[in-house]
């Protein structure tokens, strides 16, 4: 996956706690690497999913607002194994 191809995640409308769990479960059936798009109204999520961040490890890229969303990219941990040898 390249930096441009996300998986993307509507949470738009749900409350805390759905978007932060929705967002671990995503992240859970991401490979490392792979990055992840999560768009949320709750204001709360911008508390929580840093904070569930903090917990997995996993990179917060970048958090903006988009209208009445909130818009997070975040990066899978881990290494992804390029194929190579050294």
């Amino acid at each position: 996956m390249s930096r441009t191809d996300a998986t993307r995640l509507d949470l738009r409308g749900l409350k805390c706690p759905l978007p932060a769990l929705r967002t671990r479960a995503a992240l859970a059936r991401l490979a490392p690497g792979e990055a992840l798009v999560v768009e949320c109204t709750d204001p709360l999520a911008g508390i929580d999913i840093p904070h569930l961040l903090r917990e997995t490890g996993d990179s917060l890229e970048g958090q903006a607002r988009d209208g009445t969303a909130l818009v997070f990219r975040i990066r899978k941990a881990g290494v992804r194994p390029s194929g190579k040898d050294g």
